[in-house]
């Protein structure tokens, strides 16, 4: 997908901003990227009772929203390699605009259609975000992300192959099947639903086995 990151993490909610000279409230900077999705936005289901939080948005060159993420359970930041009793146990549900190849806003070429691959990409991508192996020297973080991002590209192009099992998950309430896989960071899944979306999801600490998806009615309320 060609998309750019708008930054909307609780970080840079907290930075100052003004507004007609006056600070803007933290939680309406949070949200706005979410409210102009013309897609609903999937979290986990009401089973899950912890703290709910947005993440991000990304953006297509034109500035429409095409996905965006919403953590569920503890904050994570980025952790070298722990016992799992002392990783945060979290999980974040990432939502992929169903979108056909489609003209792109300057009307010069086809932007790359959405589907199941973006949303397991985007979900593998994100679960490395908060990885860094403890053995290794920060100078060299940055070469490992592209190898392993590169290595999280060629597993959600290839959902069918020997690295994803199947998992059956609720979304609004029905079971759908879900490509899942599990690797020594955490877990990946990826979906798609029936409301015109797909759902990509990561986490750690929480168990992917036993959860549920359902659109959130009221975005405002994560903030």
């Amino acid at each position: 997908m060609e998309t750019t990151s708008q930054t909307t993490s609780r970080a840079v909610a907290q930075a100052p901003a003004e507004e007609s000279g006056q600070q803007v409230p933290s939680a309406r900077r949070t949200v706005d990227g979410y409210l102009l999705a013309p897609f609903p936005w999937y979290g986990l289901d009401e089973a899950f009772t912890g703290p709910r939080w947005l993440m991000q948005v990304g953006t297509a060159a034109d500035g429409a929203v095409e996905h965006g993420s919403i953590g569920h359970g503890d904050e994570p930041s980025v952790r070298n390699e722990a016992t799992a009793e002392e990783r945060e146990k979290f999980a974040v549900v990432v939502t992929v605009a169903a979108n056909p190849d489609r003209r792109s806003a300057d009307g010069t070429g086809l932007l790359e259609a959405t589907s199941v691959s973006s949303a397991a990409w985007l979900a593998g991508v994100g679960l490395l975000s908060f990885t860094w192996p403890g053995q290794m020297d920060h100078s060299l973080r940055d070469n490992w992300l592209d190898q392993q991002t590169e290595t999280a590209w060629a597993l959600a192009d290839d959902l069918d192959g020997p690295d994803w099992s199947t998992l059956s998950l609720p979304v609004d309430g029905v079971p759908t099947p879900f490509h899942y896989r599990e690797s020594e960071f955490g877990w990946v899944l990826a979906g798609s639903t029936q409301a015109g979306v797909h759902v990509g999801a990561y986490g750690r600490g929480m168990s992917a086995y036993g959860l549920g998806f359902a659109v959130i009615k009221d975005i405002s309320a994560y903030a």
